[in-house]
């Protein structure tokens, strides 16, 4: 199969290259043309100023999107939800366009999406039948899902792909904890109650290949099958660095440093099942948390924990 795939360069990027290049599917990434990368051979596109020429579409048969601007970097101003909203959904409008004009064009579409769409759920256990929630990511993953599943209209095969916390030692929420407690400051966020779903990187990347594979289509969670409470995350992640657990995070003191996001993205209780994935039988590699952790923080984590040739 020839895939083309956004946001190449990140960490998931690479890990899924690796892993599809392993499974015999051909990989293409497509840069973003910047002054930096202008010249540079491969296909590229500009989704900030609408460039995508519709023949770099041509013969792939699927396109993985998971280019965005990383979610959780920053205080959430105006000028930065603007920034997440366009990087999203300007960006697959862009894609699901071009996919329209291009008669021998991909017939697959596996975008991101994230389990931020139910919002503050308390213990409620969350299946892909589950309504949304409230809030800024609420409103930002339906509108990244309307988006993509307008490919559907012209007959491709559209899959919302919603990733819980994804546990790689070299990006988001992993890396800032780990850090804390390499520091001897970890503890839990806020009252630790809140419940998180997260996922391994080398499931996320097999559950993508799967999707390709698979006649599945719309939203499918890319989550643990054992959803753990915060303060069960930070006791494990202690366990595995053998740090202590000593000083939590107040709600009050993560809300003056992030605003909204703090609310949304670390205090927010998601108990998210991946319903969908378990029913069709697929087998989760790392549904314990602490068998994850201790494979991502490994030195050559993201390498041993998806097969990969090369640490991403």
């Amino acid at each position: 199969m020839r895939v083309l795939i956004t946001g190449a360069t990140g960490g998931i990027g690479r890990a899924l290259t690796d892993h599809l290049r392993q499974a015999a599917h051909e990989v293409t990434g497509l840069r973003r043309e910047t002054g930096a990368a202008s010249g540079k051979p491969g296909p590229s596109w500009d989704p900030a100023r609408g460039i995508l020429e519709a023949g770099t579409l041509s013969g792939f048969d699927a396109v993985v999107h998971l280019s965005g601007a990383n979610i959780g970097e920053g205080r959430w101003t105006e000028a930065r939800k603007r920034e997440l909203w366009a990087s999203r959904i300007d960006s697959t409008r862009l894609l699901v366009d071009r996919m329209r004009e291009a008669a021998d064009g991909p017939r697959i579409l596996v975008c991101a999406s994230a389990v931020g769409y139910f919002g503050d759920r308390g213990d409620e256990v969350l299946n892909e039948s589950s309504p949304r929630g409230e809030g800024f990511l609420a409103d930002l993953v339906e509108a990244w899902e309307r988006e993509a599943a307008r490919a559907t209209e012209f007959g491709v095969r559209v899959v919302s792909s919603r990733f819980g916390v994804v546990m790689a030692a070299d990006d988001g929420a992993l890396r800032r904890l780990a850090t804390a407690f390499r520091l001897g400051v970890g503890g839990r966020l806020g009252s630790g109650h809140q419940w998180m779903s997260w996922v391994a990187p080398a499931d996320l990347v097999r559950a993508i290949e799967w999707f390709l594979t698979h006649e599945v289509s719309g939203p499918v969670h890319v989550t643990s099958p054992q959803p753990v409470r915060n303060a069960d995350l930070t006791r494990a992640l202690a366990r595995v660095l053998r740090r202590p657990a000593l000083f939590p995070a107040p709600a009050f003191a993560l809300r003056i440093a992030l605003g909204g996001a703090a609310d949304e993205l670390l205090l927010a209780s998601q108990r998210v099942m991946p319903a969908r994935l378990l029913e069709a039988g697929f087998e989760f590699t790392y549904p314990a948390i602490e068998d994850a952790l201790r494979v991502a923080l490994r030195p050559d984590s993201m390498s041993a924990a998806t097969g990969s040739s090369r640490a991403a």
